[in-house]
């Protein structure tokens, strides 16, 4: 059926709706999740089968030993925190393991265990940190989405961690990403031809959990240095501003970048974290 003939045929079935059910009818359908699955795209299906497939290859926190910087980041927060990656466990999915007891959303203010009664919200704590926020550890690879919703040529995605660059190096071959994808072990302090090369450099969280603050602060000067093709794409996770605050460095953003304004309406799903969206951040390489 064409979209005029859909269309005129939804109208006259909410005309043809008796007037008692019509306000109920118009409710359901602005609120209702039941199109969701029209809607899904093959491109979905393959992220949530790579999905699955990570989650049944690395241990609930989404995180390996070899992540020594990120663990002792993680250990020293002054509250009890549990890293859950948003890509591998949704909120559904969460809920689902909270049921199971295999995870807490909620803790003692006493002694920090997680084996308490969630009735008693002066006790507990939502710990739960999502893949967006900033104070979360992302290993969802960007170039994985990258292949699938955009037409760039050739993606690389650079890698400090051997355990998660052979992880990525499973995911893309076995979902035959190949022929755009590379994953490059290396710190990104070495890849300077990489960067002066790039028409779009994506930076999720990179260094926080993983570098001390001197090396941060190298890192980005590196970066500045060399993300200078004029006219290339930035995005970060959070902004330069708020990445930059806590270092000591020479880079003046007004002579490196312009940041552009998004809209964070476009993303139309209902329950998008509106906070975690808005800490995408745009930038035009001067």
């Amino acid at each position: 059926m064409e979209l005029e003939a859909a269309r005129r045929a939804v109208l006259a079935a909410v005309r043809g709706t008796c007037a008692a059910d019509l306000p109920r009818l118009l409710h359901w359908m602005r609120n209702t999740n039941d199109f969701d699955e029209l809607v899904v795209s093959n491109n979905d299906v393959v992220l949530k089968n790579i999905a699955e497939d990570l989650r049944n290859r690395l241990p609930i926190e989404a995180m390996f030993n070899s992540e020594h910087q990120a663990v002792q980041k993680i250990h020293q927060h002054p509250l009890p925190m549990i890293h859950v990656d948003a890509f591998l466990y949704d909120d559904d999915f969460v809920d689902s393991l909270c049921e199971e007891g295999k995870m807490s959303r909620s803790y003692c203010t006493e002694c920090g265990s997680y084996k308490t009664a969630s009735l008693a919200p002066e006790n507990g704590s939502n710990i739960i940190l999502r893949g967006a926020d900033k104070e979360s550890v992302p290993k969802y690879p960007t170039i994985i989405p990258g292949y699938l919703y955009s037409s760039a040529s050739q993606l690389y995605g650079v890698e400090m961690n051997a355990d998660f660059c052979q992880l990525q190096e499973m995911m893309v071959t076995k979902y035959q990403f190949i022929d755009r994808i590379k994953v490059v072990h290396a710190d990104i302090c070495t890849e300077a031809s990489l960067l002066q090369k790039a028409d779009v450099v994506v930076m999720n969280n990179v260094f926080e959990y993983f570098l001390d603050r001197q090396e941060q602060a190298r890192a980005w000067e590196f970066i500045a240095f060399n993300v200078r093709k004029r006219g290339s794409l930035l995005v970060t996770v959070p902004s330069l501003k708020e990445s930059l605050s806590k270092l000591q460095t020479n880079i003046q953003l007004n002579q490196w970048v312009e940041e552009m304004q998004l809209n964070y309406d476009v993303y139309m799903e209902k329950d998008v974290d509106r906070e975690a969206l808005e800490q995408i951040h745009l930038y035009r390489i001067l």
